[in-house]
C-alpha cells in the first residue's frame, strides 16, 4: 500500500470516528430552563389575560375560563381612573436622575479603586461592597428623622425640609445603589489591559483623560446592563417613595395602583391591568437593551 494510500484511509476512518461521535446533549438542563420560564411568564400570562376581560364576563364565567368577550376597556379605565400620566412623569423624575448619577458616581469610584494604585482602594471598595449587605428597611426610621429635621428654603421644598421631594428620594437611591454599581463596574474595569492605561500615562495623558476617552468607551456593555438593571431596581421601588413623599400627586407609578382599589370591593381585572401597564416600560427598556444587557454580563467575566 502506497503512502498516498495509508494516508487516504486514515483520514476516512478519521472522518468517519468524528461523524460517528454526536455531540452530548443536555436535556436535562433544557427541561430545567424552559420549567423555570414557564413559572416565570404564567404571573405575566395570567394577568394580561385577566386585564383582557371584563369584569361582567369573569362574573359571569369564572377566572378559570375563556368564555366572554375580551377588550382594552380595563386598560382606558386604568390610565384614566388611577392617572397613571401623572405618576409616570414623576417615576421619571425620580429613574432617570438616579440611574445617571449613580453609574457616574460608580463609575469614578470604580476607576479610582481598580485603576489607579493608591493606599485604600481595597480598604474603600470593601466598604462599600459591605454595605450592601444591610437591609434599606433598618435605616428606614433615622433617615425619616434626618428628612424632617433638615431645614430647607421653603422655596426649594412646601415642607420646609426633605420630606414630600423629589431630593430626598433620589438620594437615598443613589446611596444605596451605589454599592453595587461600584463593585460590578470595578471588576469589569480591572479584566481591561493594564497597557491601555500605561500607554495613555506615557503619551502625557492625565487620570482624567484616561478615564474619559480610554475606560469609558470600554466600559459601554457594562453600563448598558447596570443601566438595564438600575431602572429596574429604582422604578419599581416601592418603599421609599412612600415613606418620604406625602403628596399624592408626587408619587411614582408603583403606588398609582392603589387608586384602583375600591372601597369595600375591588375589580381584580382593572387591577391587573393597572399591573400591565406599570411592566411596560421596564419591559421595553430590557428589550432595547438585550443585546448590550447580554453583552455586559458575559464580557469580563475572565481576565485575559
Amino acid at each position: 500500500m502506497s503512502i498516498a494510500a495509508a494516508r487516504a484511509a486514515g483520514n476516512a476512518t478519521t472522518t468517519q470516528s468524528r461523524s460517528g461521535s454526536r455531540p452530548k446533549r443536555h436535556y436535562g438542563t433544557h427541561i430545567f430552563l424552559v420549567a423555570m420560564a414557564v413559572m416565570w411568564l404564567i404571573p405575566l400570562g395570567w394577568a394580561l389575560y385577566t386585564a383582557l376581560r371584563p369584569v361582567a364576563s369573569t362574573n359571569e364565567h369564572g377566572y378559570f375560563s375563556v368564555a366572554g368577550e375580551f377588550n382594552f376597556d380595563n386598560f382606558v379605565q386604568a390610565w384614566t381612573q388611577g392617572g397613571f400620566a401623572t405618576y409616570f412623569w414623576n417615576s421619571v423624575i425620580i429613574t432617570v436622575p438616579s440611574v445617571l448619577l449613580t453609574l457616574f458616581l460608580a463609575s469614578l469610584m470604580a476607576f479610582a479603586v481598580s485603576r489607579v494604585n493608591w493606599k485604600f482602594n481595597i480598604t474603600l471598595l470593601i466598604m462599600f461592597t459591605a454595605g450592601n449587605l444591610l437591609p434599606p428597611q433598618v435605616l428606614a426610621a433615622p433617615l425619616f428623622e434626618m428628612a424632617k429635621h433638615l431645614e430647607v428654603p421653603y422655596s426649594f421644598s412646601d415642607s420646609g425640609n426633605l420630606l414630600n421631594t423629589y431630593i430626598v428620594v433620589i438620594a437615598i437611591h443613589i446611596a444605596f445603589q451605589m454599592g453595587f454599581c461600584t463593585f460590578v463596574l470595578s471588576n469589569y474595569m480591572k479584566a481591561l489591559s493594564a497597557d491601555l492605561t500605561e500607554a495613555a500615562l506615557v503619551d502625557g495623558a492625565g487620570i482624567w483623560r484616561q478615564y474619559r476617552e480610554i475606560i469609558m468607551p470600554l466600559c459601554r456593555p457594562a453600563f448598558a446592563a447596570l443601566a438595564t438593571l438600575e431602572v429596574i431596581f429604582i422604578y419599581n421601588d416601592y418603599f421609599w417613595p412612600l415613606l418620604f413623599i406625602q403628596s399624592g400627586n408626587r408619587l411614582p407609578i408603583t403606588t398609582a395602583i392603589n387608586n384602583l382599589q375600591g372601597q369595600f370591593l375591588s375589580n381584580y381585572n382593572l387591577l391587573a391591568a393597572g399591573a400591565v401597564i406599570t411592566v411596560i416600560p421596564t419591559l421595553v427598556i430590557y428589550l432595547l437593551l438585550q443585546r448590550q444587557f447580554v453583552a455586559g454580563l458575559t464580557l469580563g467575566s475572565s481576565k485575559g
